[in-house]
């Protein structure tokens, strides 16, 4: 008999990936519920909750929901605060309480976070352990941040070219491609290599998250057996190559070394765009996160957009393209068919991930 959900989750992502989001925890076999802006709720088991954990390629954070319960006055929430259990969470953690408050009399947050804390009151040790505690109006909503630093931390990624992209985003590109490395990727931008580590971590079933450790990992109620089952090593799959190139010979560099860190095999190499050409394969995928302009100066990007698309046309005819770019009209110069699939926000700056196919007979 199949063990029920235990724990109520909000498993948080980039706005604008809660879709893939909700696909991807389904296919890890939670069952979802509402999809909010910034995340999904999902009903999980302890491993799950675990598995999410290291398995999500999109997730930003896992939260655990401890209680909610109406509270329209200090007093009001430190009495629903000290109904929570919170034995099986804290032994020698620091409490670190992130509040936020809406339409709500308690709307100090200082002052909640602080009342929070005086009712957890646990001794200071070598760990944080982040409460999320959450009002509006007068419904008060505590969590429990069970990965600790944020998952697009990966663990590898030591160095930043110069304009480093988030993981998840770079994951989030290769499931809108339809990545899965059954054929070549190219990444004519590298930067630190981070689309090309990605890639090569889901083409060959790699977990994300295998080389860092998490938040429930220090709590008492923390289960070593389930974990071991859920960290299990698995063979992993066979994958063609991931070819990363950048102009900038620092780039490439910092590519290599986060390669290295992460445990995969890629082709790097110093070139430009114009110099890319094909591996051998009829069928490919061609991901990039191409300079913006105004996030590194030089050069024309419309320029830049016509010699990705002669490129494109000329050496990988039938490949599919996905790409990051802050302007679908500039893309345009590239003369690829491209569709704008989401809009998201990378370091401040709104960003369209765009998919679409080299059409052969151009």
């Amino acid at each position: 008999m199949a063990r029920r959900p235990t724990h109520q989750l909000f498993v948080q992502c980039l706005p604008g990936l809660e879709r893939l989001v909700e696909s991807e925890l389904r296919a890890l076999g939670l069952r979802t519920g509402r999809r909010m802006r910034g995340g999904v709720e999902a009903d999980a088991t302890t491993r799950q909750l675990y598995m999410v954990n290291r398995e999500s390629r999109l997730a930003t954070r896992v939260l655990l929901r401890l209680d909610r319960f109406d509270a329209d006055s200090f007093p009001a929430l430190e009495r629903g605060i000290a109904r929570i259990d919170w034995a099986p969470f804290f032994d020698r953690q620091r409490v670190v309480v992130r509040a936020s408050s809406t339409r709500s009399a308690l709307y100090h947050t200082d002052a909640i976070a602080e009342r929070v804390a005086g009712v957890v009151d646990r001794p200071d040790g070598p760990i944080d352990q982040r409460v999320h505690v959450r009002v509006h109006g007068d419904r008060v909503t505590v969590s429990l941040d069970t990965s600790g630093a944020a998952l697009h931390h990966r663990g590898w990624r030591d160095q930043g070219a110069k304009a480093p992209l988030r993981p998840t985003m770079a994951a989030a590109l290769l499931v809108l491609a339809g990545y899965d490395g059954s054929a070549p990727l190219i990444d004519p931008f590298c930067g630190s290599g981070t689309i090309a580590i990605e890639a090569a971590r889901l083409g060959r079933d790699l977990p994300p998250s295998v080389d860092r450790g998490f938040a429930f990992e220090h709590w008492p109620s923390f289960e070593p057996g389930t974990w071991a089952s859920v960290a299990a090593a698995r063979s992993p799959r066979d994958a063609h190559t991931v070819h990363a190139a950048d102009r900038d010979a620092g780039a490439v560099a910092i590519a290599a070394a986060n390669a290295d860190r992460a445990g995969v095999e890629l082709e790097v190499a110093q070139r430009s765009v114009s110099e890319t050409t094909n591996p051998g394969a009829t069928t490919g995928w061609l991901v990039t996160n191409p300079p913006y302009g105004r996030r590194i100066a030089g050069g024309d990007r419309r320029d830049l957009f016509a010699r990705l698309g002669q490129v494109a046309r000329r050496e990988l005819p039938g490949w599919q393209v996905a790409l990051l770019a802050p302007d679908p009209a500039v893309v345009g110069h590239s003369g690829l068919a491209l569709e704008s699939r989401l809009r998201l926000d990378n370091g401040g700056i709104a960003v369209h991930l765009l998919v679409g196919r080299v059409d052969p007979t151009d």
